[in-house]
């Protein structure tokens, strides 16, 4: 079983012929407040139970389920929970929210936030070149800090999921001031 993934471009033409859409966002409450595609609910990637989301889809497990992030990595993670879970009719939206504001679709605008896989790079940058300036200046050995963080981002890249992203969206600055450590916000 697999999911079907879109393009922002066929949205709009769903959307410009009338058609509904069920649209969920699985970013962290920051970033979702700080942008979000207008009829988004937000259902943050690391505590999405995908029984609690199909039970507000009032288990409607024949009308499509979209989902979408900032550009894709993180719906198709939330895809595969919803495919796990025995929920068929998933779609995920490829370029997530960032094509669907170029595309010039309705979005909400709040409080801008820095997004996560920035969060995550600056930590990574950070300790690439601390083991580097450790290494030179104390003991070569510290140079393992960057290798260390190297085989973080390739096993990162290969399993299209990053344990220190998943780390930094739950930290306190990443939730939202409005909902809190909330798991569900209707707009």
């Amino acid at each position: 079983m697999s999911f079907t993934c879109v393009t922002v471009r066929e949205i709009a033409e769903k959307l410009k012929q009338g058609g509904q859409i069920d649209l969920i966002d699985v970013r962290t409450p920051r970033e979702y407040e700080a942008v979000h595609a207008t009829g988004a609910r937000l259902f943050p990637l690391n505590s999405l139970n995908a029984s609690s989301v199909m039970a507000v889809h009032n288990g409607r497990n024949a009308d499509p389920l979209y989902i979408l992030c900032k550009s894709g990595a993180r719906a198709r993670q939330a895809a595969r929970k919803f495919i796990e879970a025995g929920y068929p009719n998933i779609v995920v939206i490829d370029g997530g929210t960032v094509e669907w504001e170029k595309a010039g679709l309705p979005i909400e605008r709040g409080r801008r936030a820095m997004p996560v896989d920035c969060q995550a790079r600056i930590v990574m940058g950070s300790m690439v070149l601390l083991g580097i300036v450790l290494g030179f200046a104390l003991h070569p050995l510290f140079t393992l800090i960057s290798g260390f963080v190297g085989c973080g981002l390739i096993m990162a890249g290969i399993t299209d999921n990053c344990p220190l992203a998943n780390m930094i969206a739950v930290m306190p600055w990443n939730r939202s001031a409005s909902s809190g450590a909330s798991c569900c916000v209707r707009r």
